[in-house]
């Protein structure tokens, strides 16, 4: 990455796309997912997502081709999802290319699916945790800024005082008190305006969330506990949060992601479409699900790399997701295994 991201729990410099291209009958889609290179709360590794995929659903999907004689539905491959983190990183991949290589073969294209009801606005990424140079595109309508129990430097409030847009804090699980959080919220207060205060606490302790948020004076997010229809319903049960950030790799695909964003919409929450630093790719697939059914500031923007060859990492085309990753960026990546 061209610009390094240090969170609470780990340091976001370099980041593996994987892509799978499912071709049968001669159309062929693409899907793609970004793991992190280490698990952290909750969060598969880049390792355990290939194994998945290599031991338990790309074989599940063989098996359907060679007993059905084509490939399943895309609406079916959440299905696919088995109780172990790797799982929904790797069905999403699955589901986002067969999505892909049906819409393609039917001649539709994603807005027959997701019809564009909001312009959702980008969010950017940044760190308070170390001097690592700030990107931030001047159309961006929030500044996420990682951080810690740690309060920010002379030089990290500086930076915040020049940002003209509200911004997030995420804790990414690293709050120790509540005290931190507020004096936190309190001190980052005086010089820029806050959108939240996310994740501050881990993963399924909506119990300290919820004593957190009556404390707050700001709104708080949830991110890293968001998986599934029924955090959402725990987040609502308990008054942990009214901001949920939800990534469809995490959640186990573009189906899962949109069944949680309405149950959370439904339940007054505000959701928004977190990202794991994928490529434009995998962005542009996310955004046309967020213009469908999302209106907070959400990661959509492309994620610049410092590599020589990167320079147009998707080719427009006219029918399926709308995008394909370049044949310049597939030729220069690793073939991991073929079906």
């Amino acid at each position: 990455m061209r610009h390094a991201v240090l969170a609470a729990g780990q340091r976001h410099d370099a980041r593996a796309r994987l892509f799978l291209r499912v071709e049968h009958d001669g159309v062929a889609g693409f899907g793609e997912v970004a793991p992190q290179p280490l698990g952290l709360n909750g969060d598969a590794a880049l390792a355990d997502v290939i194994d998945e995929l290599r031991v338990f659903v790309v074989p599940q999907l063989a098996q359907i081709l060679e007993r059905e004689g084509d490939v399943p539905s895309w609406t079916r491959v959440a299905r696919f999802a088995g109780s172990r983190p790797a799982s929904s990183p790797a069905v999403a991949l699955v589901e986002m290319a067969i999505l892909d290589r049906e819409l393609r073969r039917t001649g539709q294209r994603a807005s027959s699916l997701w019809p564009a009801r909001f312009d959702t606005p980008h969010q950017a990424t940044v760190s308070l945790l170390d001097d690592t140079e700030w990107s931030i595109s001047p159309d961006v309508a929030r500044v996420r800024a990682k951080t810690s129990s740690v309060m920010p430097t002379t030089l990290a409030l500086e930076r915040l005082r020049r940002i003209r847009v509200p911004v997030l804090l995420d804790f990414n699980c690293g709050a120790r008190t509540d005290a931190d959080v507020i004096e936190q919220v309190r001190i980052v207060g005086e010089v820029v305006s806050i959108a939240g205060v996310e994740q501050p606490y881990a993963v399924g302790n909506v119990v300290d969330s919820a004593r957190l948020a009556q404390l707050l004076d700001v709104p708080l997010s949830i991110d890293e506990g968001v998986r599934s229809v029924r955090d959402v319903g725990q987040i609502v049960r308990y008054g942990a949060a009214q901001i949920v950030c939800v990534k469809p790799a995490r959640v186990g695909g573009l189906a899962n992601a949109r069944s949680i964003i309405l149950a959370a919409r439904e339940a007054g929450l505000r959701p928004y479409v977190g990202g794991f630093f994928e490529s434009p790719y995998a962005r542009h697939v996310h955004a046309l699900l967020a213009r469908s059914c999302v209106e907070e500031p959400s990661d959509l923007a492309p994620v610049s790399v410092g590599l020589e060859g990167y320079e147009r990492e998707i080719d427009q085309v006219s029918d399926g997701l709308g995008v394909t990753p370049s044949s310049q960026m597939l030729d220069a990546a690793d073939v991991l295994f073929d079906v």
